[in-house]
């Protein structure tokens, strides 16, 4: 149907308004200008989402049910699941169908067997990383659907929460919150050089104005294509920070012809004077805001990269 515009399932609390401690099914539906009337636009879009939800909880092995219909005025769903594209804004209605909470990480499991193939799960790297986080009391997953032209956008998230860290902002050591030393990449890319299909991102939110300083790792050259840093060389491995500075940092790590990362070539501080960091390594401090996004197969992330690069 032409009219939908995402599907997302979730476990996220509160998923829309009105849901508590439920998992959801979201049919986000265009609104019909035809429809006059709030009982018009319930009734069109559920007559819509009615057709689809059989499916999706066979597809999904869930038993949702109806819950309600929510008139979107603005991008609030798309902000709160930190999803990508559009999920949501003024002129989309949302049929909510709702299940009893879903524990994160059979729910993880279950979708990601849906769409990434056996070679991949059973490969290691970023995916156990993944399966692994998912365990975690905190952790909340939402998949959404994006219908974009005669395709469509498939998003897997997995977040997890660290409540009561960001007091204060010194160093970063982002494998700390991923659980692990070492950052390996995928046995699935070991038969050839696939420097793109895996890349750590870090996002740094800050409500004051700071910058990237001491980073251990190497820092890759690069050039501004369309306003935006491409790596000169995607042999070597290395950070490209984009901005470097500001209340919103984003470095992006490439594993270049490396196989495994050690979690100490990924620290980096904040606010220093330096850009690189000194000899003498300073203690890691655990209070910070990051969000750090994991790419199993980054095909977004090489399209970004392929604007312009230099073997």
């Amino acid at each position: 149907n032409s009219r939908i515009t995402a599907i997302v399932l979730t476990n996220q609390n509160h998923c829309i308004l009105g849901v508590f401690d439920e998992s959801c099914i979201i049919i986000n539906v265009a609104r019909d200008p035809a429809d006059k009337g709030i009982f018009a636009i319930q009734n069109s879009t559920k007559i819509i989402a009615e057709s689809f939800i059989d499916d999706l909880n066979q597809i999904f092995d869930t038993d949702a049910k109806f819950h309600s219909i929510f008139i979107q005025s603005g991008d609030e769903m798309s902000k709160a699941l930190e999803t990508s594209g559009s999920i949501s804004g003024k002129g989309t209605v949302s049929a909510v169908y709702t299940m009893p909470m879903e524990d994160t990480g059979s729910m993880y499991e279950k979708i990601s067997a849906l769409l990434l193939p056996r070679e991949i799960r059973n490969n290691g790297g970023f995916y156990d990383i993944a399966k692994n986080l998912s365990k975690e009391e905190n952790a909340k997953m939402t998949f959404s659907i994006i219908p974009i032209e005669n395709k469509s956008l498939l998003q897997l998230k997995l977040s997890v929460d660290y409540p009561n860290t960001a007091s204060s902002i010194n160093q970063i050591s982002p494998l700390e919150f991923l659980k692990t030393n070492e950052l390996q990449r995928s046995n699935y890319f070991s038969s050839g050089f696939y420097p793109l299909n895996s890349i750590l991102q870090v996002v740094v939110l800050s409500p004051e104005s700071t910058n990237i300083s001491e980073v251990r790792g190497n820092i890759i050259p690069t050039q501004l294509v369309e306003g935006e840093k491409i790596p000169n060389e995607i042999t070597k491995e290395g950070w490209v920070f984009d901005p470097e500075q500001g209340k919103r940092i984003q470095g992006k790590f490439i594993f270049g012809e490396r196989t495994s990362i050690d979690k100490n070539e990924l620290i980096f501080s904040l606010g220093g004077n330096q850009l690189l960091a000194p000899e003498n390594e300073t203690s890691f401090d655990e209070s910070m805001v990051i969000v750090i996004i994991i790419s199993i197969i980054a095909i977004g992330a090489a399209i970004y990269y392929l604007k312009g690069y230099r073997k």
